[in-house]
């Protein structure tokens, strides 16, 4: 029987602030144990983690093939994992009902779109495709990536199961960019979810990762050298209160639109479009597609340049100018985008409310933007940590209880935290 011990360096690449909260981690991964020794009865697991992630520039231009820029946070799903012997996958995540997964059929099912079985079974079944012989396995995973954070809790769990597969049966010979392409596939394919690249990509890879999608079967992802450690700030999340539900329309509604204009100029996307002849033709346009359907195209052109740009500030080392980008992202997305505010909403306007909060606690100083898809959900900020805890303190009083949450950017992506003896 092979014995498996905890990788402390994998416990510091994982988890940046793991030697002043040691006792957290520690006893987060003997809870794991526990799950996995009382749900199947055995002892001495593998451990995998597998991080959420965060946009920081780039506001839906992935959709239209554009340029992103992403990165891990030390928010994990933590899963304990061992080969059955079986045909059967068996996972027990903390909090939600058991699945299990017969790979001697690993066709899409139709019952199983938008649950997490069709992803066990999309992931399955590309590997397979790959070559790789996938057998039966146990798992119980826990995680603290927060739900409709914007944080990505769906790719954090293709992402882990792509790494605990690649760990168990592939000899970890899949690289991590490819585990994100096949954690894509799984969502498209199988759970019925046409979700773009970014997200699982940023949380496979980790770090800080650059993302261009001009072509978007093979993307091409640069991983920076950057510490934001070492940048003076915290990066902190804001959950604004909104309601997710009924959101779907606003959310469609920008690709849609953006891809409307696009058409105009003979292209499918954007990206493929050419910007001085929008321009050139912006009256014309406006005139069929509507007046907020040019401010969209607009925002994609120039967030589009923005995502590049700070990629570029970051690497020179010149934070305070990359955040006076990330503030023309905000920008941007409120003016032009408009994705901060749901449409004829006048009670209801949580995210805008919470970006005024942003602005008056910062009072010129870091940066604050909406994150994610917007309409609902969170708010981003860089914040100097000399008023850290007075921002934490405002937020919470004037948002809620609970509403901030200060991260940290990890420089592993998908990892096995353990190794035999």
């Amino acid at each position: 029987m092979e014995n498996w011990e905890i990788r402390q360096d994998a416990l510091l690449q994982a988890y940046p602030r793991f030697q002043e909260t040691k006792d957290f981690y520690l006893e987060r991964i003997e809870q794991v144990k526990k799950g996995f020794f009382d749900t199947y009865g055995k002892e001495n697991p593998r451990i995998f983690s597998a991080p959420g992630r965060t946009e920081i520039g780039g506001n839906h231009t992935d959709h239209q093939h554009g340029c992103v820029l992403a990165a891990a946070v030390d928010l994990d799903i933590l899963a304990a994992a061992l080969p059955n012997g079986t045909k059967k996958v068996r996972i027990l995540s903390e909090g939600f009902a058991p699945d299990e997964v017969d790979l001697t059929d690993i066709s899409v099912k139709e019952e199983e779109i938008n649950t997490s079985a069709s992803l066990i079974r999309g992931v399955t079944a590309k590997l397979m495709e790959l070559g790789y012989s996938i057998e039966g396995f146990d798992l119980y995973a826990t995680s603290n990536v927060l739900k409709g954070s914007g944080l990505s809790s769906s790719a954090a769990y293709e992402v882990m199961l792509g790494h605990v597969m690649n760990g168990l049966f592939c000899g970890g010979e899949i690289s991590a960019v490819d585990i994100a392409r096949i954690g894509q596939y799984a969502e498209n394919v199988y759970f019925g979810k046409k979700s773009g690249l970014m997200d699982q990509t940023a949380s496979s890879v980790g770090g800080v990762v650059a993302i261009d999608f001009k072509d978007n079967s093979a993307p091409v992802v640069r991983k920076l050298d950057f510490s934001f450690e070492k940048s003076g700030y915290s990066l902190c999340i804001i959950d604004s209160g909104a309601d997710h539900a009924d959101l779907s329309d606003e959310y469609s509604a920008i690709p849609t639109e953006m891809k409307q204009v696009a058409a105009k100029l003979g292209a499918e996307v954007l990206r493929e479009a050419d910007e001085k002849q929008f321009m050139e033709k912006l009256a014309e346009i406006r005139k069929e597609t509507g007046d907020r359907a040019i401010l969209r195209a607009l925002h994609f052109f120039r967030e589009n340049k923005k995502a590049v740009l700070e990629a570029e500030l970051l690497e020179k080392g010149e934070f305070e100018a990359f955040l006076d980008v990330v503030k023309a992202s905000g920008q941007s997305s409120a003016m032009y985008l408009q994705n901060v505010k749901v449409e004829g909403q006048a009670f209801h306007q949580e995210v805008q409310y919470a970006l005024a909060v942003c602005d008056m606690l910062l009072d010129g100083r870091g940066a604050f933007r909406v994150h994610g898809g917007g309409f609902a959900g969170t708010v981003q900020a860089f914040v100097p940590n000399d008023m850290l805890e007075a921002f934490r303190n405002g937020v919470e009083k004037m948002v809620g209880a609970g509403s901030c949450h200060v991260l940290s950017i990890r420089e592993a992506g998908g990892i096995e935290l353990t190794k035999e003896m």
